[in-house]
């Protein structure tokens, strides 16, 4: 039926449920319901944006903060709301580090800073003095994090401009970094270090 309907799994899904419900409440008869499946999502993998590619979003940028943040994102790696959330501490230039505090998990981590992001840094420092310690404030609260949807809709207005059509939010900035980080030859053990899946330990010199 569902092959005919064209339902998708989680319409499927919101029927089992709705079967679920009335059997095992309404009519009492929970055994009833054991022989409808779960309907399992479609696993897909991301698509990748090229160097390229993410140069291109970059580029597209309208501001200066906006290009700071999707270059954090892909440079060290980080996810939407570890971008956000942070501080003009985080950020270790000499070691070409960045710290991420209480990551996924509850995990502290380093990960890198790019020498070619510092140059933008530097540049965004000038124009936006620091009202707080936050790198990204709220624009209504300079002591909060700037909202993550607001990051997501600066990279799909970037990623619409560059004319990138690949599928994915700003997540797909941080896919990029891991793939390109081991086509440039950085052992799989750091690269989970920095993507916050190992250890705290701060990643090698060679992957920076």
């Amino acid at each position: 039926m569902s092959e005919e309907r064209k339902l998708s799994a989680s319409s499927r899904q919101q029927m089992r449920c709705g079967l679920r419900f009335f059997y095992d409440v309404t009519a009492h008869r929970p055994q009833a319901c054991l022989a409808v499946p779960v309907a399992r999502q479609p696993q897909k993998l991301p698509e990748i944006l090229s160097r390229e590619e993410v140069s291109r979003v970059i580029e597209a940028t309208r501001t200066l903060r906006e290009r700071l943040l999707l270059m954090l994102a892909y440079g060290g790696g980080l996810r939407v709301s570890e971008v956000t959330h942070l501080r003009w501490t985080d950020l270790d230039r000499d070691r070409g580090l960045i710290r991420i505090e209480q990551g996924k998990g509850k995990k502290d981590r380093y990960t890198v800073l790019p020498r070619g992001v510092v140059e933008t840094l530097d540049r965004y420092r000038k124009v936006f003095p620091p009202k707080s310690e936050r790198l990204f404030p709220s624009r209504r609260d300079p002591q909060r994090a700037l909202d993550v949807t607001v990051v997501q809709k600066i990279y799909y207005g970037a990623k619409r401009a560059a004319g990138v059509e690949k599928q994915g939010g700003i997540h797909a900035l941080r896919h990029a970094f891991a793939t390109h980080t081991l086509e440039l030859g950085c052992d799989l053990p750091t690269l989970q270090r920095m993507l916050g899946h190992g250890t705290s330990r701060p990643p090698c010199a060679t992957c920076t």
